[in-house]
């Protein structure tokens, strides 16, 4: 009645016949004004609720990518939720039964949806102006960020339980710097990796503002630390700024945060105020944990709180055992055996891991009786908490098939702690050594190779590496490695010495012995080495390494004197100018390596290293080949990428090689060229015809329009297992990269700045796997060439790129796919408006593309016309697009009536969709 009563008396002021129409007006709006009202407020929301929805996709993105978010947005967004929820309270109104008859709440509601309708129209006009700039140009710093390996939920109990009093004792205010220690691959780092995952897991109640992981390792590098620290925080160091400079830069900047720093795997005192961390006790926002095998380290570290962490109970023993030996411990013969095996690991995670992984699969009880049997014969060889480790480790080396086997995983221990080795070096070494048979070709060596270091994962000996293509070693089992490799008690008796990455300025000429078998000083800073051939007796040493010594800059004549045995001699990443004349006296050296000597510009005649199986000279300043290389008729491998200053290759060297099977000269300032093109004293593509064991091959090649190579070419690359070949104007060379290692070896075609108007490249593409075409004239023509005289598709080719080029359309199409095969396509600064102008004129069907990359094609407005040719790419996989100004989709459709059934889904198998900077796309 009060509703009614403010209606009427609004109205009592009329008179007469206007009287009943004002009632009856008023009346009216209240009765139909909410319901014409309420649709108009629910088209307009729906509007709104699609821009908060594209502000909210941009604000994930940029999230993902780091950038920190304006207030703005996250403000509007929050706006528009608490309207949408006052919204929807005015829908579930209209929705009750009594709505029609219920004027209050229709009076009600008729107030209310104008004052709706005009804060819609203000969100609208803000989210407008916010699309595109919800977020600032630089990064945010992560509170937390990911550490790969395996999760808590796949993990003992035991783990769990650590885990939660750690962080029980980091959410007390009291415990500023925690330590967690036990013996070596007892699991700290697992523990502290899991607290790291936790923290993220838990980021939105986190305490703190950043997490700081660091690998601090045996060797402390202060420097290093420091390094890996600033990048966490995105802080560029000034390294001119000297030691105390980096350690107050550090010092401000995480007097800003609210830190945790893990340092994992501490093995001395770490000086918080020589490496710029602010103390606990005087930043209340700061804490530490760090994992040590030392409780003295916690201790001098002057610890709040030490945890130490115990060996695994029987139950979880036995769970992980059974995890890595698998089924065959289910077996009723070999379970109590077993089981006897697990208990003498006593609870040790490495021991057990690496015990179990040795006998997975073995069936007969016969193999697991003799094991058990030698694990309890074992005896211990170091004194202290780690000689129980050392002794399983050792049992798993002594299982390993063969001595050659035993013998590469010992050579693994010559490189620095925390290293990742090279998977095709270590090959090049161990076939240097004799530990792969050198009668086989190198792809059959390469092979071999990898058997041997898969078999040492397998053992949990070796494990990946930080980057692909390479291994390493964990810390613990490198320690056993140099304990087995130094000690008598390795079979053959020969020993190792290893003092790489110890930070070494001079060697001591005491430690030289002739029971040393292998020899690393890899990674010091070495600054003179023993002159003196009376002290230096290595006669016995096959290996000596004395890579990445930057200081080095002389090689005394009388140093390798004292080492007539070797087989393995790595100087490179040295100052080293000359090398001395007693190199020739080494008559077994088979692998010698001088990479990134960029000061060595002349060697001595080679002609008495007879054996020599690898030779490389790359980043060298060397101007010609060694004297005596044509006498090296074992050498294997000629390495001379990026020989900058190589002006001339005399003919009739290379071509005596009858043994090389591997000739990198990519990124060389030699370029090749055919005969007729060059003098008679240099050499030509020609001569390598005569090289029949050569399996690989990078060289940059003098563009030739005509035929006049087309025959050798592919003569020659037709027994290849890969080559990289750079064709290339005339004093111009390019840049290939590194050969690729076998398996994965290609037949790549680069062809840089070239005119191909003026020749037909249809027999390069019937040879390759991979064509490159970069700033080159004449691309049409080339493409309308290959469509008109090709007689059959390129089957090979897998990878075709192109760069800084145009193509125009209107040419007659090919009429069947040119590249069946092809798996990546990728487009640099392309001008096109779709790569559909390129796929119809070759025919391309895209049924077995994996990738595409496309990367500033600024004329391009949509990826691809989907239609009667085209309606899926069965097997893309990868979708990234860059720097595409125009572009406004990526897929869109011919008209109906040119398809003949509904589209099937585009790209059943995509993984990753990348988009950057593409300012005005609107559809997928």
């Amino acid at each position: 009645m009060e509703v009614v009563s403010s209606i009427v008396s609004g109205a009592v002021v009329e008179t007469g016949p206007p009287l009943c129409g004002s009632i009856y007006s008023t009346i009216k709006k209240i009765v139909k004004g909410p319901v014409q009202q309420l649709g108009v407020l629910e088209k307009k929301m729906k509007s709104l609720m699609d821009l908060r929805d594209d502000v909210a996709k941009e604000m994930e993105f940029a999230k993902r990518e780091g950038k920190v978010i304006k207030s703005q947005a996250t403000v509007w967004v929050g706006e528009v939720e608490e309207l949408k929820r006052q919204c929807d309270q005015i829908q579930e109104a209209k929705s009750s039964r009594c709505f029609l008859s219920c004027i209050t709440k229709r009076y009600r509601i008729s107030r209310e949806v104008p004052e709706h309708l005009k804060q819609i129209e203000r969100l609208l006009e803000v989210g407008s102006s916010l699309a595109g700039s919800v977020a600032f140009n630089y990064s945010e710093v992560k509170a937390v960020e990911q550490i790969p390996g395996p999760s808590i939920k796949d993990q003992t109990a035991s783990v769990s339980e650590d885990l939660d009093k750690v962080m029980t004792l980091l959410s007390e205010d009291k415990n500023r710097i925690i330590g967690i220690w036990g013996m070596g691959g007892i699991g700290k780092t697992n523990l502290v990796r899991n607290l790291n995952n936790k923290l993220l897991e838990n980021n939105s109640n986190l305490r703190f503002s950043c997490v700081l992981w660091v690998t601090v390792s045996k060797n402390l590098d202060i420097k290093g630390v420091q390094m890996r620290i600033a990048s966490r925080l995105l802080l560029n160091l000034e390294e001119s700024s000297g030691a105390d400079g980096m350690a107050t830069q550090l010092h401000q900047r995480l007097k800003e945060e609210r830190f945790l720093l893990i340092l994992d795997d501490a093995w001395e005192k770490i000086d918080l105020d020589i490496l710029g961390v602010p103390r606990p006790e005087d930043h209340s926002g700061g804490k530490i944990i760090l994992t040590s095998r030392s409780l003295d380290v916690c201790r001098n570290m002057l610890t709040d709180v030490e945890v130490k962490m115990s060996v695994l109970r029987d139950k979880d023993a036995w769970q992980l055992f059974s995890r890595y030996a698998r089924d065959v411990v289910s077996s009723d013969q070999i379970k109590p055996l077993a089981e006897a095996i697990c208990r003498e690991c006593e609870g040790l995670p490495l021991a057990i891991i690496t015990v179990a992984a040795a006998m997975r699969g073995k069936t007969n009880p016969e193999v697991w009786k003799h094991a058990l049997n030698q694990l309890r014969r074992s005896e211990p060889c170091a004194a202290g908490v780690e000689e129980k480790v050392y002794k399983h480790l050792k049992w798993s080396y002594d299982s390993l098939a063969g001595k050659d086997l035993k013998t590469c995983f010992l050579y693994c221990s010559l490189f620095p702690e925390d290293f990742s080795i090279k998977i095709d070096e270590l090959v090049l070494y161990w076939l240097a050594e004799g530990l792969i048979n050198d009668e086989e070709k190198y792809e059959d060596c390469y092979s071999r190779g990898i058997s041997l270091i898969e078999n040492l994962k397998d053992a949990c000996l070796l494990e990946d590496g930080s980057y692909e293509g390479t291994v390493k070693m964990h810390d613990v089992v490198r320690d056993v490695s140099i304990w087995i490799a130094s000690s008598t008690c390795i079979e053959d008796g020969s020993k190792s010495l290893v003092r790489s990455g110890k930070g070494l300025k001079e060697i001591s000429a005491a430690e030289l012995s002739n029971s040393l078998k292998r020899v690393s000083f890899m990674d010091n800073d070495l600054e003179r080495l023993p002159d003196d051939e009376s002290v230096i007796q290595c006669s016995e040493a096959s290996t000596l390494l004395l890579q990445n010594n930057p200081r080095l800059d002389l090689i005394p004549e009388r140093f390798l004197k004292g080492f007539e045995a070797l087989r393995v001699l790595n100087i490179s990443w040295t100052s080293i100018k000359s090398l001395p004349v007693s190199l020739l006296q080494l008559d077994d050296l088979r692998a010698l390596l001088l990479n990134n000597c960029e000061y060595l510009e002349e060697l001595p005649p080679l002609e008495r290293l007879s054996r020599l199986q690898v030779l490389d000279l790359s980043c060298t300043g060397i101007r010609e080949l060694p004297r005596g290389l044509e006498q090296l008729s074992n050498l294997r491998h000629l390495i001379l990428r990026r020989t900058d200053e190589m002006k001339a290759v005399k003919g009739g060297v290379i071509s005596k090689l009858s043994s090389l099977e591997v000739l990198d000269m990519s990124d060389s300032n030699y370029i090749w060229k055919v005969k007729g093109g060059v003098n008679e004293e240099e050499v030509c593509i020609e001569e390598l015809q005569c090289l029949e064991r050569l399996q690989f091959l990078a060289i940059c090649l003098e563009w030739v329009p005509s035929h006049s190579c087309q025959d050798t070419i592919i003569s020659l690359t037709n027994r290849l297992k890969g080559f990289q070949i750079a064709i290339v104007r005339p004093y111009h060379p390019y840049f290939i990269g590194k050969l690729y290692a076998p398996p994965n070896a290609e037949r790549c075609i680069i062809m840089n700045e070239i005119d191909l108007s003026g020749g037909q490249i249809g027999w390069w593409l019937s040879i390759a796997s991979y064509l490159d075409i970069i700033s080159c004239r004449g691309l049409n023509e080339m493409l309308q060439d290959l469509v008109i005289n090709s007689v059959g598709s390129f089957t090979y080719l897998k990878r075709f790129e192109i760069w800084d080029s145009s193509f125009q359309t209107g040419r007659c199409a090919a009429q069947y796919d040119l590249l069946p095969n092809l798996e990546q396509l990728i487009l640099i600064r392309m001008s096109v408006e779709s790569i559909s102008e390129l796929v119809n004129h070759l025919g391309l069907r895209l049924q077995r593309l994996k990738s595409i990359f496309l990367i500033g094609c600024s004329e391009m407005k949509y990826l691809l016309s989907l239609g009667n040719s085209i309606r899926t790419m069965p097997n893309l996989e990868v979708i990234d697009v860059s720097y595409c100004s125009n572009l406004e989709e990526l897929f869109n459709y011919l008209p109906l009536y040119e398809i003949n059934m509904a589209p099937d889904p585009i790209t059943p198998k995509l993984q990753k969709l990348i988009l950057r900077n593409l300012p005005i796309l609107r559809n997928l």
